[in-house]
């Protein structure tokens, strides 16, 4: 997943206004607290933000990628 899309999708999700607050105001646990923006300012995967996010959120698989996404491939380990 690049970037581009990771935005495109918490806009499709979440909604402009309410996905760019979660963006810049929701802490992740799983990440050390940090926000969605502070998350991929350091480095971290688009696709491992996301899925925290929606995690935190509890956005079930069946609407975690929007309409016409397909889930991206895990990255290689």
């Amino acid at each position: 997943m690049r970037e581009r899309e990771f935005w495109q999708l918490l806009e499709e999700v979440f909604g402009r206004v309410y996905g760019r607050s979660l963006a810049r105001d929701q802490r992740l646990t799983a990440l050390d607290a940090m926000t969605v923006i502070e998350a991929l300012d350091a480095g971290v995967e688009p696709r491992v933000v996301w899925n925290v996010l929606c995690d935190q959120m509890e956005i079930p698989n069946s609407r975690r990628w929007g309409k016409d996404h397909n889930a991206p491939p895990l990255p290689a380990a």
